[in-house]
Formats: structure tokens, C-alpha cells, sequence
């Protein structure tokens, strides 16, 4: 079974894997003050009666998470292969950014993912923290994309702004036209994020041409896809996929 980790700066899901089939997942938060003890005891719990480990992979967009997920890989992983997604690493991505090194590892690892299961061109659209919005070419490579404010931090920064605004469930009122508070902010955070993302891949595919699919995945995914128009797959286990692939590539290496 490969071991499959996520460390976003919100949640840090988990995955088993064997033969690129997922086994089992789970979603915990990422919490940057646990030490590498602390974060093998948590592993150890939610592992405890699965079948053991033979390898793991892992890609981080918290870089104190990361320094300690590697200690914790050294003290109670050591005899296993492990790949962490960073330089060096061979994903088999060319990066046609300005700047590659910029580029979070998540992004490039959902660039793997998406290109094996549809190939390309094709579109990424992960709703984490921020909402990314990835562009694949047909050859594989990452181009480059969008970036915005994720839907939660959104609804909490209007919350703690406004005073007579608040906190809201995220789910889809019963009209765009809110009756009350309460709809009218559900209404903005998931039509309007629905008609962000339309409004950003219509102009992508205007600079690119067709695209083979609009791929949403991330924790927050579920909120919006069936509102988006423009989405047309739904994976919400890419990035662990992207990580599967990647530790066999490697390991082929």
C-alpha cells in the first residue's frame, strides 16, 4: 500500500493506495505547530488496523508542515521509499512559468493527474484555501493559471467585516434571490464563486482553444460543481492520484 499525503494550508488529506486504486482516504487539519512525534501519533491512529505501508509520497504547500512530515518520514518511515514532491524530483511536468520554483507542488501534481486521465489541453480547478485554476496543454505540460480567494476565507473575512453578517453553511439556497441573510449570502459565496470559475475558464479556452475537460477537485469542491457550468468532471482524490503516479515514476527511475 502506498501512503498518499496532501499537506494543504487548510486540511491535509491522506490515502491509501494499491495499484493506483484508492483503498481508503481521509481529511484532517494541518495544524503547522505539531511536532513529527505528534503527527506519527496521529498517522499510527488512523492507520492503526489498515494494511501496512510499503511506500509513501507526499507534497506540501506548508513549508514548516513539511520540515517536520520529513522528520517524522525519517524516524518512524525509514525503511520505506519515499518521495516528496520538490526540485530534483522527476514528474515528467515541464513548468513554462516565469518562475517554476514558484509553483506549489499540489498544482503540479493535479497537472499529472489530470493529464492521465484526460489528457489535454485541459483545465484544473481546485477549491482549497485559495481556488486555483490550473492550465494543462495537450502535451502535459503546466502553462500556468488563476488564482483566488478560496470560498471560506471569503465568507470569513466578509463575516468578520461586516457586523450584521455572519458565518453561513455552504450550500446552495433555494433561489439566487436570497429571502433572508442567511440565503443571500450562500446565494454570492456559491453562484457567484460557480460564475467565477465559468467566467475565468470562458476566458482561458478563449486564449487556448477547446478543452478535452474542466476538472474540479479540493475540499470545497463538492459546494460548487453542480453549480458551474463549465465543470465537467469531478475528482476529488486528484491530487492523491497525481501522487501515486509520481511515486511510480520514480520508482521506475
Amino acid at each position: 500500500m502506498l501512503l498518499a499525503i496532501d499537506v494543504g494550508n487548510t486540511n491535509t488529506v491522506i490515502g491509501l493506495y494499491e495499484n493506483r486504486i484508492l483503498h481508503k482516504s481521509w481529511r484532517i487539519n494541518t495544524d503547522p505547530a505539531q511536532t513529527a512525534d505528534e503527527l506519527a501519533l496521529k498517522y499510527r491512529g488512523l492507520l492503526e488496523d489498515e494494511p501496512a505501508a510499503t511506500g509513501v509520497a507526499l507534497c506540501s504547500t506548508v513549508p514548516a508542515v513539511l520540515h517536520q512530515m520529513r522528520l517524522m518520514i525519517e524516524r518512524y518511515y525509514s525503511d520505506l521509499p519515499v518521495v516528496i514532491v520538490e526540485p530534483g524530483i522527476k514528474t515528467g511536468v515541464p513548468i513554462l512559468t516565469d518562475n517554476p520554483k514558484e509553483v506549489g507542488a499540489d498544482r503540479i501534481v493535479n497537472t499529472l493527474a489530470a493529464h492521465h486521465l484526460f489528457g489535454g489541453p485541459c483545465i484544473v480547478v481546485d477549491f482549497g484555501t485559495s481556488t486555483n485554476l490550473d492550465v494543462v496543454s495537450e502535451k502535459g505540460e503546466f502553462l500556468g493559471g488563476a488564482l483566488a480567494p478560496g470560498i471560506e476565507i471569503s465568507i470569513e473575512a466578509l463575516a468578520q467585516r461586516a457586523a450584521q453578517l455572519r458565518q453561513v453553511e455552504l450550500v446552495a439556497p433555494r433561489s439566487v434571490i436570497g429571502k433572508n441573510t442567511v440565503e443571500a449570502l450562500q446565494s454570492g459565496a456559491v453562484f457567484g464563486f460557480a460564475g467565477q470559475v465559468d467566467g475565468l475558464v470562458g476566458r482561458i479556452i478563449e486564449e487556448i482553444g477547446a478543452v478535452t475537460a474542466v476538472v474540479a477537485t479540493g475540499g470545497l469542491s463538492q459546494v460548487v460543481v453542480n453549480e458551474s457550468r463549465s465543470i465537467t468532471h469531478h475528482e476529488p482524490d486528484l491530487t492523491l492520484l497525481g501522487l501515486a503516479l509520481l511515486f511510480e515514476k520514480n520508482q521506475a527511475k
